[in-house]
């Protein structure tokens, strides 16, 4: 599959979660960083999103620790939570 077609597939996963909090936490941080992904950092995401959102919202937010498989740079940018959309 080619980048383009494996981003679309991918922004519509972390945007149809099943709650308007986990579009939103997952879905901004896909938004706001595809873009540089390398490939190797797709696939991170990819796999990361098999997971339960509420597992990934916790570990987001830090009040569950985050499993070695996911800790790093991808885990650490999402943890910012700073490109989740607030009205204010």
């Amino acid at each position: 599959m080619d980048r383009e077609h494996r981003l679309k597939r991918l922004r519509f996963r972390a945007w149809h979660r099943g709650t308007k909090e986990a579009d939103l936490m997952i879905g901004g941080f896909f938004d706001a960083h595809a873009a540089g992904w390398s490939d190797a950092e797709l696939g991170w995401f990819e796999t990361f999103l098999e997971e339960q959102d509420v597992d990934i919202m916790a570990w987001a937010m830090g009040t569950q620790p985050v499993p070695a498989r996911y800790q790093g740079p991808m885990m650490t940018a999402m943890s910012q939570l700073n490109f989740v959309p607030i009205a204010r």
